[in-house]
């Protein structure tokens, strides 16, 4: 027995002894059962199925099955068609807590697995269920875009909206096919349904809504619309929790446990906070009996503003640029290194605080405090600056141009007293050159506006010392884009702070770290 190994199959995970003598939870619910009664009667259909739904929503529903609190499980949609699951859709979910703890569950709340592209017909077989309760989603800020950089339409928007589809299957892009599967909801039953966008970006309820309302008042009739709006609703969240992919020395200890190699599993932290406003037409699960905070539109609207604009996403982003170009490849050895340690604590708590709002329901200083102190700290969660700077100038208008825009609108603030937020202003465009602060070459992560950003800072070489004037020429556009930074730096009088500072970064090698040194060494003078 001993030595026996583990199989990740539905008949196997009924050895509980077997799989609990090896540390992992598995499932007090009957998993056939539940699937059984989801498939027939679905309440939870969920877009998206990467590590934070694995890792945070489909744990959530476990320990709700668990607890015989609801009896249904979730049907998750995957944008295409992957390869046959030899699993039975089963995976581990490992907890990896910073006081070195490690918790390993088995996870059978995944239903069903389904396709939005090529797998229509049942998609909207699930939407006419009038079980269906809400509708959720993880597929990032970018799955609601309807334009591009240039403000044009994208292509296959653009050739949906010229006509209007018969099915689903007819509509090319990802929103317009949602919107086609309301649609048949609503000739099927005219049931309500909740669209809750889970993603981690501001006002994300807003942005499903918007996109959806787009094809909606193109394609139908007064009458949809009318049952749009009073039957639909598109509640704000904000969710968070630290999910990096999958770390390799994980998949080793699953592998010593006798797990064979390709488990599907995945790993994230132990904090995890997930607020929504409470507007579920249809009913909704007790997400709540599993820690979830149902609110109002305004809570919920502060709660996200505290995170992604305050007490979290902008020390996140700080240390991804700065990481980068210091050679990191681990968020929690960043927060080893004092300069970096200090530099986060300055932007959370002197820059960022002050301007936090406080929505009740979750304490601004508490929650930084649990950033800097136990989260961002963890050495057992692998989260690499890398996948933190995915993305960053989709984040910059939120994680630090909101506080910006506070300090401009105080009459206690002041923007002259912000110097940490214009240096990680300095230090992205540093990034955006693809050299670190050795000057060897690395490769940036995805951005969509890497192909416009790049070559403008890229006229500027580290190593060559331009003057404070040529500098200033070559990235004034992009210190003029509102869209980039929420707000043009040269109006809240921030441009020149980031003009010195990254004139700072291109004299020579160590030329980043001997520029936030010397605005550390500056904070404590000041204070």
């Amino acid at each position: 027995m001993k030595n026996r190994k583990l199989n990740l199959t539905i008949q196997e995970i009924k050895n509980r002894e077997h799989w609990e003598k090896r540390g992992y939870q598995v499932p007090d619910f009957d998993v056939e059962a539940v699937r059984e009664m989801t498939r027939m009667e679905p309440v939870w259909l969920h877009f998206g199925a990467g590590n934070l739904f694995r890792a945070f929503l489909a744990d959530v529903c476990s320990r709700l099955l668990d607890s015989g609190e609801t009896d249904r499980g979730i049907i998750a949609a995957d944008r295409r068609k992957r390869e046959p699951d030899v699993n039975d859709d089963l995976y581990i979910n490992v907890t990896l807590c910073a006081d070195g703890a490690v918790k390993k569950s088995v996870i059978g709340s995944i239903s069903e697995r389904t396709f939005l592209y090529g797998g229509e017909v049942r998609i909207r077989e699930i939407f006419e269920k009038p079980s269906l309760q809400m509708v959720s989603f993880t597929i990032t800020e970018k799955g609601y875009a309807l334009t591009g950089a240039d403000g044009k339409y994208l292509p296959e928007v653009a050739e949906d909206l010229a006509f209007r589809p018969s099915c689903p299957e007819e509509a090319k892009s990802y929103m317009g096919k949602l919107t086609a599967m309301l649609y048949a909801r609503y000739l099927k039953n005219r049931r309500p349904l909740a669209m809750v966008s889970m993603d981690n970006c501001s006002h994300n309820g807003d942005k499903l809504k918007t996109a959806v309302e787009t094809y909606a008042g193109t394609w139908y009739d007064a009458d949809f619309l009318t049952w749009l709006s009073a039957s639909v609703s598109f509640p704000l969240t904000m969710i968070d929790k630290i999910t990096p992919g999958p770390d390799a020395a994980v998949g080793a200890m699953l592998r010593t446990d006798g797990l064979p190699e390709g488990t599907p599993f995945v790993n994230a932290e132990e904090t995890e906070y997930l607020v929504i406003e409470d507007r579920f037409p249809n009913g909704r699960p007790a997400l709540e009996k599993a820690g979830v905070i149902f609110t109002d539109r305004e809570t919920v609207n502060k709660a996200e503003t505290m995170k992604v604009m305050t007490c979290l996403n902008p020390l996140h982003t700080a240390l991804a640029v700065f990481g980068c170009l210091l050679g990191y490849s681990r968020i929690a050895d960043e927060m080893k290194d004092e300069d970096l340690n200090r530099l986060v604590r300055a932007i959370g708590y002197r820059e960022g605080l002050p301007a936090a709002v406080d929505p009740g329901v979750l304490d601004p200083g508490e929650f930084l405090d649990t950033v800097v102190n136990v989260r961002f700290p963890n050495p057992f969660l692998p989260d690499t600056p890398q996948r933190i700077a995915t993305d960053t100038s989709q984040k910059m208008p939120f994680r630090f141009g909101e506080t910006v825009k506070a300090y401009m609108r105080s009459d206690t603030l002041q923007v002259s007293d912000l110097h940490m937020i214009p240096l990680v202003y300095a230090a992205w465009l540093r990034y955006l050159m693809g050299t670190d602060d050795r000057h060897d070459a690395f490769v940036i992560s995805p951005d969509p506006l890497a192909g416009v950003l790049c070559p403008i800072v890229r006229q500027l070489r580290p190593g060559d010392s331009p003057d404070r004037k040529e500098v200033e020429r070559t990235i004034s556009p992009i210190l003029h884009d509102g869209k980039i930074f929420g707000v043009d730096l040269y109006e809240a009088g921030l441009a020149n702070a980031v003009c010195e500072d990254l004139s700072g970064m291109l004299e020579g090698p160590g030329a980043v770290r001997k520029s936030l040194r010397r605005h550390l060494d500056q904070d404590v003078r000041e204070a």
